[in-house]
């Protein structure tokens, strides 16, 4: 990957989902040379939407969103202060309690990592394609 960053934003809660969202839409609409296409924007978005969900749900609320667009991938990076990793579990196909987010984001991404930090806490990130 080649490391020089093209574009590079933050988000800080308190923002919503929605917020999260719509600023990763603001920031890939930005990105030129090269253009991310539609699907990947689409992509990246739902990445995005399940992190910071995670985040806020199971992570004490509070998150800091990372987006960085280097030349062939879009980085997202989410910052929480939980230090419990995200984990596969059976979807609940009664619709009370989720488990499709973090296969589904393995399953988008190239790759995925969770960083502990020695301040407390964690960064979960994830790399699509752009």
């Amino acid at each position: 990957m080649d490391t020089i960053c093209r574009n590079t934003t933050a988000v800080h809660s308190p923002a919503t989902v929605a917020d999260a969202r719509e600023s990763t839409r603001g920031f890939l609409e930005a990105l030129q040379q090269p253009a991310i296409a539609s699907d990947a924007a689409d992509s990246v978005v739902l990445v995005v939407s399940e992190l910071v969900t995670n985040a806020v749900r199971h992570g004490g609320g509070t998150y800091t969103l990372h987006l960085t667009a280097h030349p062939d991938l879009i980085e997202v990076a989410v910052d929480d202060p939980s230090s419990q990793a995200p984990r596969m579990r059976t979807p609940d196909l009664d619709g009370a309690g989720g488990g499709f987010g973090w296969g589904m984001v393995n399953d988008l991404a190239h790759s995925t990592n969770v960083t502990h930090r020695p301040s407390g806490g964690k960064t979960v990130s994830a790399l699509l394609p752009r």
